[in-house]
């Protein structure tokens, strides 16, 4: 089964790469901006059309995305060509060479106001440019075909880019104390457990080619808490291997203000995920090891 993965110097693309030595029946094609044999700019619909049209995929991960939540609030169309139309072009080529596609798709499609984990099925109401730029995203894929899943995670963290351990990491090198949001609440997830989840996927089309599709599915870590408390979790960790790290000072959303607005709820139920493909990521303090276990200068404790 051949997979052609969007994004390919992205969290998630790149833990899919470390993780496809584990699924020889899985052929993952990587494509990219630039840099790459495989170009493909969501920003650019030719070389989306292009990119599925040489690959001639069996499965498409839509792994790119517009991801710069404030940025985005300036950038609204830019951030809308990637996030929601570009999909929508990514999903009718992949229906015209009879492909499947996976559309990673966020919890900032929620607002946030539920008090328990959303479930797949809840209502959505994104309250910023990102989050509406990507419900619509999953919008344009669902009537291009009916040939996909829609995947949404939350908080992702890894060893590659950006991302909020990282710089926790690096504040903590100049930094005593760090303030951290403590009344938001989610689901810490590693792109690592992203990518088992999402080649869970395609490894049951290979024997059941219509398991899920048409649905939604939460794929997130197995635990809930705050970033405060993902934080504070980090400098345990990364103090058992002789890091940096930092005393932790709990704040409110109100004393952190930024550009665009945050979902104070983005817990996700991922057991629909579990019901049906039989995939659960691992415990946080885990997974946050296994990333630490790739990162640079970092030994096992």
């Amino acid at each position: 089964m051949k997979i052609l993965v969007t994004g390919k110097e992205g969290q998630v693309a790149r833990c899919l790469a470390d993780r496809a030595a584990d699924h020889p029946d899985l052929e993952l094609v990587f494509a990219a901006r630039a840099g790459t044999d495989i170009l493909l700019d969501l920003a650019h619909s030719e070389t989306i059309r292009e990119a599925v049209r040489t690959v001639r995929p069996d499965v498409v991960i839509n792994a790119a995305a517009y991801t710069n939540v404030d940025q985005a609030e300036d950038e609204p169309e830019l951030a809308m060509q990637i996030n929601g139309i570009a999909p929508g072009i990514l999903a009718e080529e992949a229906a015209g060479c009879g492909a499947k596609i996976i559309q990673v798709s966020t919890d900032y499609v929620y607002d946030g106001t539920l008090d328990r984990p959303y479930l797949p099925d809840d209502a959505v109401n994104p309250i910023g440019v990102y989050g509406r730029t990507k419900l619509a995203g999953e919008e344009a894929a669902r009537a291009a075909t009916t040939d996909h899943v829609i995947a949404r995670t939350a908080w992702v963290y890894s060893p590659y880019g950006k991302n909020f351990l990282k710089t926790m990491l690096r504040l903590a090198e100049t930094r005593d104390e760090i303030s951290v949001v403590d009344d938001q609440h989610g689901n810490p997830t590693s792109a690592l457990d992203i990518a088992d989840g999402l080649l869970a996927i395609a490894d049951r089309w290979r024997s059941d080619g219509t398991a899920g599709l048409g649905q939604v599915y939460h794929l997130a870590g197995a635990d809930e808490t705050s970033w405060c408390g993902f934080a504070r979790t980090t400098f345990a960790e990364s103090g058992k291997r002789g890091g940096p790290v930092a005393e932790i000072k709990a704040i409110t959303t109100a004393d952190y203000p930024t550009k665009a607005v945050r979902p104070a709820n983005s817990r996700l139920d991922c057991g629909k995920l579990e019901r049906d493909f039989g995939f659960t990521a691992r415990r946080l303090e885990t997974s946050l090891s296994k990333v630490f276990d790739s990162l640079a200068d970092f030994p096992s404790p």
